[in-house]
C-alpha cells in the first residue's frame, strides 16, 4: 500500500537487534521508504543507519536524538522499538499525526495503566493517528488463536501457551526483571514477574475483545521451578535451588467464569524441580464446538547451517516483523489505539526465491 501513489515514509526508532531486523525488511519493500531514525546514544547520532544495524551498506539516513527533527520529517509511521517506552515521546508523535507501530510491551495499553492508556488514546485521536502494538511476545500467537476459532460454532475457552527454554537469551536486558537465579521463595519475586509480564494481560484482553466478549477481571498466577543442579546460563548465575523456571498464567474471566488464558512457561535450564515439559513451541487450544488445537513451531529455513547467532537473529525477526508487516494497515486504520481486531488480515509478502 502507498500513500497518494508514493511509498509510506518510515522512521525507525532505536537501532538495536530487533530494530536491525526491522530495517532490513523496510528497505526491501517497495511500498516503504526509510526516511529517518532515532537513536538514544549520543555516539550514534549522525551515523548512517545501515552502519548502525550492520546492514553492510549505507542507506543515506543518519540517526538523530531530536524528536522534533523526527516530527519535521512528517513520516507516515514510526516503528517504535525501545526496550522501555517513553510515553511523552509516544504522545508527541501521535499528537503530531504520526502513526506508530510498537514492540515496546504494548497491545491494548492495559499494562501501561488507565491514565497512560487514556493519554495515548487522546493523543492519537487528536492527531488523527493510529497506535498498534504487537506486544513483543506475545503478539502473533494470540492473533493466530483468534483466527483458529473461525470454524467453531461457539468458543468457551481459549488458551495460548508460550513454552520455551530461553537460556540462550537469558543475558539480554529484557530478562533482567525475570529474576533468574533468585533464591526459592524470595519475597516479592512473584510480584516482579507479574509486573514484567503485564503485557500478557493485554493479550488476554485483546483475544476476548476480538471474539466479542469484554472481560470484567484479569488476574495473574505465578509458579516457579528451581534448578536441580548448578546451571550453565549465559550471563546469569543460576545455582542449585534457585529459580530456573517461571510459569505465568494471565487469566481473563467474565461473571466469575474463566474464558481466556495466556500462559508463559519459560525456563533457562533443563534439570528442574519440579520437572516441566517444555514444548519449544506455541500451543494453542480453542475449546468449543468443535475444539481446535494448534502447535506453532518457529524453525529456521535451513537447520543444517543454523548457528546460535542465527537463533538470536530469528528471535529478533519474529519480534520485528509483526509490526513491520502491519504498517500499511495501521496507516489506513481509524485514529486511536488499534489491535488486530481493527485491521484487515496482516501477513507477510510472497516472493519467489531464485
Amino acid at each position: 500500500m502507498t500513500m497518494a501513489g508514493r511509498p509510506l515514509r518510515i522512521v525507525q526508532w532505536t537501532t538495536g537487534k530487533v530494530a536491525g531486523e526491522a530495517v532490513k525488511a523496510i528497505v526491501e519493500r517497495p511500498d516503504l521508504e526509510l526516511v529517518g531514525a532515532y537513536a538514544f546514544s549520543k555516539e550514534k547520532v549522525g551515523q548512517d543507519v545501515g552502519d548502525l544495524v550492520a546492514l553492510g551498506r549505507p542507506l543515506g539516513v543518519a540517526a538523530t536524538d531530536d524528536i522534533e527533527a523526527i516530527i519535521a520529517l512528517q513520516p507516515d509511521c514510526v516503528v517504535y522499538m525501545p526496550l522501555h517506552p517513553d510515553v511523552d515521546h509516544l504522545t508527541r508523535l501521535l499528537g503530531a499525526g504520526i502513526n506508530v507501530v510498537s514492540t515496546a510491551g504494548f497491545i491494548t495499553g492495559r499494562a501501561y495503566g488507565p491514565e497512560t492508556r487514556a493519554a495515548l488514546q487522546n493523543a492519537a485521536l487528536a492527531g488523527g493517528a493510529s497506535l498498534f502494538g504487537s506486544g513483543i511476545n506475545p503478539g502473533f500467537a494470540e492473533y493466530i488463536a483468534t483466527v483458529a476459532s473461525g470454524p467453531c460454532r461457539e468458543v468457551n475457552y481459549v488458551r495460548v501457551t508460550e513454552s520455551f527454554n530461553i537460556g540462550l537469551w537469558a543475558a539480554d536486558a529484557n530478562q533482567d526483571e525475570l529474576g533468574w537465579g533468585r533464591p526459592a521463595g524470595d519475597p516479592g519475586h512473584a510480584d516482579d514477574i507479574e509486573k514484567a509480564t503485564a503485557v500478557f494481560g493485554d493479550a488476554v484482553e485483546s483475544i476476548a475483545a476480538h471474539l466479542g466478549l469484554p472481560l470484567d477481571d484479569i488476574r495473574c498466577e505465578v509458579q516457579f521451578a528451581h534448578a536441580a543442579s548448578d546451571a550453565d546460563v549465559p550471563g546469569r548465575a543460576v545455582k542449585r535451588g534457585s529459580v530456573a523456571g517461571i510459569d505465568v498464567r494471565w487469566i481473563g474471566s467474565e461473571a466469575g467464569v474463566d474464558l481466556v488464558e495466556a500462559q508463559v512457561r519459560w525456563t533457562v535450564a533443563a534439570d528442574l524441580e519440579p520437572a516441566w515439559d517444555i514444548a519449544m513451541a506455541y500451543l494453542i487450544e480453542v475449546r468449543g464446538t468443535p475444539q481446535i488445537n494448534l502447535r506453532v513451531d518457529v524453525l529456521p529455513a535451513d537447520i543444517t547451517t543454523f548457528t546460535l547467532e542465527d537463533a538470536s537473529a530469528m528471535g529478533s525477526m519474529i519480534t520485528a516483523m509483526p509490526v513491520v508487516n502491519a504498517i500499511p494497515a495501521v496507516v489506513a486504520a481509524p485514529a486511536g489505539i488499534v489491535t488486530y481486531a481493527d485491521l484487515p488480515l496482516v501477513s507477510s509478502r510472497l516472493r519467489a526465491k531464485r
